[in-house]
């Protein structure tokens, strides 16, 4: 018999049957497939249940000599070379259960599937919802932002974060590894940048920085994940930390009145030069735009993160640069995307640099403003699109991640607005700006970190609202269960995973959480 009822997965595939009954999960089940995937299967089944399968050889691509248990393992995983849709997979669970990506991706993400339909029965005991699937994402680029330079996350949070957001099929992390308040990333050629510029942190907080060693260690895990890193070196603002290890970069702060005033009623410092900033404010600071010792600081940055990244964007920045004259902005930004593209990377920015007439062909804009753009930013984004680039849509008033959940929540801020999870989930990336659809490249949500000082913070601001975007950027746009009402109850399903996990969600009134 076939249900017409929604199975409690997110995102929400693009086609999806429930049928009656469940397969029972046994110690006896054996799982073929590549040894990769069937190795993460097994382990987070065991994580979640305490019942450890076994693998069985790679049938990937069954030999016709294989014995018959290979053959009707319990849990087949396989990659379809015929398949089309890149990242896409196919799944059933019956008596047994297959899942069939399109590409090793697609098979990642099939698994990830498979284990939000493991469910425990009342009795205490395991099974998965027997289903069929045929999913594949709408959107390529499906990212995540997580600010360690206002505090710094260290290597293995950085991979707790991966592994939460690859099981909700985001595909790119976002490491915004610079701003005012500390360096995070070794530069071998600029050395004093670590030495000097990345102790601190907002709040008094202490700092840190990931060596290359520990750079190159997140990149593998994330790649193991099929997650791109996507570095950002901020520029020309949000450059205070620059100014402590080499001061001759970097202009004097521009200590505007909005700032004073921000500073006096937070009771913060003011930025002082050569000095570690330990405030929020922001639009202070800037580098030397004319300086072309600036430029070989540039350069030798891009060429040694472009060395030990594989991914094709380098993110340049270009936010809040208040501190910087406007023709000043404008040059630094041709310079500085064209340096990217010369580096063998795909530049990508915040949508100010749209600014620039001369930013280099390709570039991706990253749009922060609100879904009723104000002000330029709506001209500043089209600018990528007119120079052949694509966009990424990070809209602050929903896709903000440390924006409040209420007015009195502890955590966060609040000057995009008050993000409840149902104003999280109901927009349209593809409605807020005036751009051909196929320009939006996908979606992106970005975390900041002036009020997060520990991992339990940052998991209290991100869950449930990640899931949000996941199912934006990954579910069709029209589907009878993308809705709030639906989702509301399939994103409660979740909290038996996540507690299985560790991760110390937000729950929030509005959703309805599920013991099992």
């Amino acid at each position: 018999m076939v249900f017409p009822f929604a199975l409690p997965l997110v995102p929400v595939p693009a086609s999806a049957t429930a049928r009656a009954g469940r397969m029972p999960l046994t110690p006896a089940l054996r799982v073929s497939g590549p040894a990769d995937a069937a190795a993460h299967l097994i382990a987070a089944i065991e994580r979640r249940t305490g019942i450890r399968l076994a693998p069985l050889a790679d049938a990937s691509e069954p030999s016709p000599l294989a014995d018959a248990a290979e053959r009707t393992a319990g849990i087949s995983l396989r990659i379809d070379q015929q398949a089309e849709a890149p990242e896409g997979y196919t799944l059933s669970v019956d008596d047994t259960a297959e899942v069939a990506g399109a590409d090793a991706a697609g098979l990642f993400y099939g698994v990830q599937t498979l284990l939000q339909l493991l469910r425990e029965d009342e009795s205490g005991t395991w099974g998965f919802l027997r289903a069929r699937v045929a999913d594949a994402p709408r959107f390529a680029y499906r990212g995540v932002m997580l600010d360690v330079a206002r505090h710094f996350f260290g290597v293995d949070d950085v991979k707790k974060y991966i592994d939460a957001a690859s099981a909700l099929k985001y595909n790119h992390l976002h490491l915004h590894l610079t701003d005012d308040q500390g360096w995070r990333i070794e530069i071998e050629s600029w050395p004093l940048l670590t030495e000097r510029a990345s102790a601190s942190a907002a709040n008094g907080d202490a700092g840190g920085f990931y060596t290359r060693a520990d750079y190159r260690e997140i990149v593998e895990y994330a790649a193991a994940h099929h997650m791109t890193v996507v570095p950002e070196v901020d520029l020309p603002g949000h450059t205070h930390a620059i100014g402590v290890a080499y001061p001759e970069l970097v202009e004097a702060p521009v200590l505007n009145d909005a700032l004073v005033a921000q500073s006096e009623a937070l009771g913060q410092p003011l930025p002082v030069a050569g000095e570690p900033y330990t405030g929020w404010g922001v639009g202070h600071s800037s580098v030397r735009i004319h300086e072309e010792r600036t430029y070989d600081f540039v350069r030798d940055v891009v060429r040694e993160l472009a060395e030990i990244t594989p991914g094709p964007y380098l993110h340049v920045g270009g936010d809040e640069s208040l501190g910087t004259p406007q023709a000043d902005f404008d040059l630094f930004a041709a310079h500085a995307t064209e340096i990217v593209v010369a580096a063998g990377k795909t530049p990508m920015a915040w949508h100010e640099m749209g600014s620039a007439a001369g930013i280099a062909e390709g570039t991706i804009g990253q749009y922060w403003g609100g879904t009723t753009p104000q002000g330029t930013h709506a001209e500043e984004a089209a600018r990528f699109v007119e120079r052949g680039g694509g966009l990424v849509m990070s809209a602050s008033n929903v896709a903000y991640l440390d924006m409040k959940y209420d007015a009195d929540f502890a955590l966060g801020l609040a000057w995009a607005g008050v993000i409840d999870v149902k104003t999280a989930y109901e927009w349209e990336p593809t409605a807020v700006l005036d751009v051909p659809a196929a320009a939006i490249i996908g979606v992106e949500s970005p975390l900041w970190t002036e009020t997060t000082a520990t991992w339990h913070d940052v998991e209290q601001l991100v869950f449930p609202r990640i899931a949000c975007q996941a199912e934006i950027a990954w579910s069709p746009q029209t589907h009878d269960e993308r809705t709030w009402a639906s989702f509301r109850r399939r994103v409660g399903a979740l909290a038996p995973l996540w507690r299985a996990e560790g991760i110390a969600f937000h729950a929030v009134g509005e959703i309805e959480w599920t013991d099992r």
